[in-house]
């Protein structure tokens, strides 16, 4: 049986591997990631996590959207991918966290969003998982499920095929939300993106 700390070790050998090059394997995605931080609607001063935030590519855009009196923070399980964010001048533009975003050190509603790119994927217990992203976010507050690339195109990527269990197909992720406390009020998956929100219910 895996355990929750073989799913942590197993994450952290995956991008521990690649975080020193991670930013140039993919470097036209950041028009991609501005687009679906703007999808989100934020307003100056809002307060913002991006969980699972990589080398912090989501940092620059969600800064620019809460303006400098918002607060802008990224978790991330991985150190060498924190380390790489930080060699790239992104904890500039939001506090970095080292921390599980199963069991995140925040408090309850203190926050306004959650923006998570390539995270539903790699969440060891997605539906606990999704419920913990909706404690920390206030009742009405938003959640974006992004990928910069669609399921089709990811999937060709990877020379894999799309299977009908594919947590991100929108009939299995729209239950899975509504169960973890959240609304899905939009889903895109097109070649160049992939884009879920969804609204914290009350």
């Amino acid at each position: 049986m895996r355990t929750m700390s073989d799913d942590h070790t197993h994450v952290q050998e995956f991008f521990g591997a690649r975080a020193a090059d991670w930013d140039a394997r993919f470097p036209d995605d950041g028009p991609a990631y501005a687009a679906a931080v703007a999808g989100l609607g934020l307003r100056e001063g809002d307060r913002v996590l991006d969980a699972g935030c990589g080398t912090g590519r989501a940092l620059p855009p969600l800064r620019a959207a809460v303006g400098p009196s918002g607060a802008v923070l990224g978790a991330d399980l991985t150190p060498a991918m924190l380390q790489a964010a930080v060699r790239a001048g992104r904890d500039r533009d939001g506090q970095l966290l080292l921390a599980d975003v199963a069991a995140l050190p925040l408090r309850a509603e203190s926050l306004d969003a959650v923006f998570g790119a390539g995270l539903i994927s790699h969440l060891p217990d997605p539906a606990e998982n999704l419920r913990e992203l909706a404690r920390v976010v206030r009742p009405g507050g938003v959640l974006a499920l992004f990928h910069p690339i669609g399921r089709a195109a990811l999937a060709a990527r990877q020379g894999r095929r799309i299977t009908p269990d594919d947590l991100r197909a929108e009939p299995n992720l729209r239950p899975l939300l509504a169960g973890s406390g959240w609304r899905m009020t939009s889903y895109v998956d097109e070649d160049t993106r992939f884009l879920a929100l969804a609204v914290r219910d009350g």
